[in-house]
């Protein structure tokens, strides 16, 4: 018979692995490119580090209850995030991370009414909820280097749209939905 740590642990190994699940099934079927640019190669090798060593934390060590229990809600958080964000982009068909091309058209519905980048969000919230299950300060450092990883090419995708026929209207868009963190109550 499993004890509560370990159907803790296996929910957060379980969840966590269903909603990378999920951002490789849209790398595939969402997102379009032509060819996987490097960097988004490099993004899928440091994920599949960051799952061995959240696992292997989450096997080798006791973690708080809460600790789970906040890391799993963060998860399911990522995963209506990110599903969110899938259904508002559908028609829009986005470039994948690192593409450098511009969009032909903006998304402003969903949850790009309050944040420019809904999938890098879902992405991070992902990343630190699992980290929050591991209650390790080991942890910490992958998700710092992937959330910087994110933070570039969101940076890059906005130097590319500022650059294209859609800069006027991105701008105004900017002013009314925030970055990595939403902004209510400006959205018209």
């Amino acid at each position: 018979m499993m004890n509560n740590q370990t159907l803790l642990d296996l929910a957060s190994i379980l969840l966590g692995l269903v909603v990378v699940g999920q951002f490789t099934w849209a790398m595939r079927f969402h997102f379009t490119t032509e060819k996987m640019p490097p960097a988004a190669k490099m993004i899928s090798v440091i994920s599949i580090a960051m799952i061995a060593l959240f696992i292997y934390l989450l096997m080798t060590r006791v973690q708080p209850v809460g600790a789970h229990v906040a890391g799993l809600l963060m998860m399911i958080g990522a995963s209506l995030l990110f599903v969110s964000a899938i259904r508002a982009s559908k028609k829009a068909r986005l470039w994948y991370v690192f593409e450098g091309r511009s969009p032909n058209t903006l998304v402003t519905d969903g949850p790009y009414r309050y944040l420019r980048h809904p999938f890098y969000v879902s992405y991070l919230v992902l990343w630190a909820g699992w980290a929050l299950t591991t209650f390790s300060l080991v942890s910490i450092l992958p998700v710092m280097i992937i959330a910087l990883v994110y933070m570039r090419a969101a940076k890059g995708e906005e130097a590319t749209i500022a650059a294209s026929p859609l800069a006027h209207d991105y701008a105004a868009y900017k002013r009314r939905a925030g970055f990595f963190w939403p902004k209510f109550g400006s959205s018209s």
